[in-house]
């Protein structure tokens, strides 16, 4: 909207109210106060929200795939054929083999429940889940025979554990003796720690080479699933569709939604909520910007009598106090994005500060399986927002 001179200077005017017009610079400075903390939220809170699902999304599909095919009884025979179907389908980008099993651990008198992960090599060494800055040791010597794991840095502090020791894992469907069956037990070596950033994960998991796994679990040479990549997760149930009819009688197929309905699904009540109340505060911060314009106007009645009186049209006026209105939301909508961002980067040193002021402990990552507060900003979603204000 273009302004004249005669209007610019209104604007500049009106913008800063003079000597007896402290009640409306007072309406004014909530209003553009309302404006800063609406937007700062909406960045903050969507950020926050946005980053929670993206974070939890990546780690579960780095660690278990878009999909899973798997065997009936725990077992999958004939996978190698499975794997080529997968492979040869349009659309799917990887499919590994993968043995997951819960069985038991020990150290020192420490007993816990573990979940045992059987993985190709290969696909050990080139996950990016594993192979983070977060690893101590080396997964390369995770080779078949040698005896080593790789270990979650929780179940690590559990068990009492650390790089080189020796734990042991119980298989308590071991093999059948004349004296009944007896539970299987291994002692192997702790040459990796690795930490996802999923508490479930970093406490409970226990990576192995394929093929130690599979004697460990008497399976053979079969498998449990197939982990599948497809090049888009939201297509997964499309893309797959043809190879759920051809391996039919043989396996199912899980993708990433089933396996983690009630996750996502509970993400994304709670996004919805989260909307709601940014969208209200946005409509507080809009009202109050039109009551305070409201009120400049009817405390300038004299000016724009005056004004007319000169010759000011009335979309002259119009526009000078429309400006002053989508002044203050610029400028609270700029505050607001300073803010925001200024917030987000402290997010973790200002959590750690309230934990201790408070002594309660606001981010616990056994219930919120993340260890701290991801983000993730959408802009389209944040400037379709703020548009309203300003």
């Amino acid at each position: 909207m273009l302004l004249t001179r005669f209007e610019r200077l209104f604007v500049r005017r009106y913008l800063l109210p003079g000597r007896g017009e402290a009640f409306i610079a007072i309406v004014a400075g909530f209003s553009l106060f309302a404006v800063t903390i609406g937007v700062a939220a909406l960045i903050v809170i969507m950020s926050v929200m946005n980053g929670f699902r993206a974070e939890l999304f990546d780690r579960f599909v780095g660690l278990n795939g878009h999909a899973v095919i798997q065997g009936y009884d725990g077992r999958l025979d004939g996978w190698q054929a499975i794997v080529q179907e997968a492979r040869a389908t349009p659309g799917v980008t990887s499919a590994t083999p993968l043995i997951e099993q819960p069985l038991m651990a020990s150290n020192g008198g420490r007993v816990e429940g573990i979940l045992l992960r059987g993985m190709d090599v290969a696909d050990i060494r080139a996950n990016r889940e594993l192979n983070n800055k977060n690893l101590h040791g080396a997964l390369d010597e995770l080779t078949p025979g040698s005896g080593n794991v790789a270990i979650g840095d929780e179940l690590a502090n559990e068990l009492g554990a650390s790089l080189g020791s020796t734990i042991s894992i119980v298989n308590p469907a071991g093999e059948s003796t004349p004296f009944g069956t007896v539970p299987k037990i291994i002692s192997v070596h702790v040459s990796a720690i690795f930490r996802v950033g999923i508490y479930d994960f970093d406490k409970a998991y226990v990576i192995m080479p394929m093929r130690d796994a599979q004697n460990l679990l008497l399976l053979g040479d079969a498998v449990q699933m197939v982990k599948v990549n497809t090049v888009d997760p939201d297509r997964v149930g499309t893309i797959l569709a043809p190879l759920q009819a051809r391996i039919a009688g043989r396996a199912v197929i899980s993708d990433w939604r089933s396996t983690n309905q009630a996750l996502f699904k509970a993400l994304a009540v709670d996004r919805v909520g989260m909307f709601i109340v940014v969208t209200l505060i946005i409509i507080v911060a809009m009202f109050n910007i039109i009551s305070s314009l409201i009120m400049l106007v009817r405390a300038k009645m004299r000016d724009i009598a005056v004004l007319r009186t000169m010759g000011a049209s009335r979309r002259s006026i119009l526009r000078i106090f429309i400006s002053i209105g989508m002044a203050v939301g610029t400028i609270g909508t700029l505050a607001g994005l300073v803010i925001g961002f200024i917030l987000l980067s402290l997010r973790n040193p200002i959590i750690n500060g309230i934990q201790r002021l408070t002594g309660q402990q606001l981010w616990d990552p056994s219930i919120r399986f993340l260890d701290d507060i991801p983000t993730r900003t959408d802009w389209s979603e944040v400037w379709s927002r703020a548009d309203l204000i300003a």
